[in-house]
């Protein structure tokens, strides 16, 4: 049986703590609550948005009543399978030595951990990561777990503007900045893979991945960056 927390999160959602540990397990077992609770009340649930481990679920409440659901809950999810069912998809990586604008951030954090740089950049591809959230902005996805030598801390001044592709790292995670922002992480390069597409919003295929799946990074040079559609028009402030 699931073991979880429910609480009302406003007049038509639900939000479901799991009580786990953030991890592969309770990902997994999120992705298999999700299921059920789709297949049993598909016409009544909006939208479902899972994280590290709570689910919230958006409803129709003319179909069905927060207040209902909860007091469901325990014959709704009997049993689950935690069994991961997520794809895999690979993501290339300009890294900022092979950049004409500079390292980024790769001196920084190869002087904080005590790596070299190429150990920096081959300890970032050698890990495949879990989606264990997306949000900040539409297609920037939390990606866990960073191997231990490269953790560390986020910038303790924020940049006022980080690329459009911006990979990075913080604490124990590492991203993709989908779209030109503000940002604290560590820039280890550039990735050109568009990561939202507006004009798909709302269509399969407006972000690569989605909470499960699992990514791994794949170093290319700047010539192959450029032929993928990445440009060297870009500014760090």
């Amino acid at each position: 049986m699931i073991e979880l927390k429910a609480c009302l999160a406003g007049e038509a959602a639900l939000m479901l703590y799991l009580q786990q540990a953030p991890g592969p397990e309770c990902l997994s077992t999120l992705h298999a609550l999700s299921q059920q609770l789709q297949q049993r009340y598909a016409d009544a649930i909006i939208e479902l948005l899972p994280s590290y481990h709570s689910l919230l679920i958006q409803l129709d409440p003319q179909r069905l009543d927060p207040l209902q659901l909860m007091a469901e809950l325990p014959k709704a999810i009997p049993e689950y399978s935690a069994e991961a069912t997520g794809r895999l998809i690979e993501l290339p990586v300009c890294y900022g030595d092979e950049l004409d604008g500079g390292p980024l951030d790769l001196i920084e954090v190869s002087r904080f951990t005590g790596l070299t740089v190429p150990q920096v950049k081959a300890l970032h591809q050698s890990q495949t990561y879990l989606v264990y959230a997306i949000g900040f902005a539409p297609g920037f996805a939390y990606l866990g777990q960073l191997p231990q030598p490269l953790r560390m801390p986020r910038r303790a001044t924020p940049r006022a503007q980080v690329p459009k592709g911006a990979v990075a790292i913080a604490e124990q995670q590492t991203a993709v900045y989908p779209a030109v922002s503000p940002g604290g992480w560590n820039l280890l390069g550039l990735c050109p893979v568009p990561l939202f597409q507006p004009q798909r919003a709302g269509q399969d295929g407006a972000m690569p991945f989605s909470h499960g799946d699992e990514v791994r990074f794949y170093a290319i040079s700047q010539q192959e960056f450029l032929a993928l559609g990445g440009t060297t028009d870009w500014v760090l402030k």
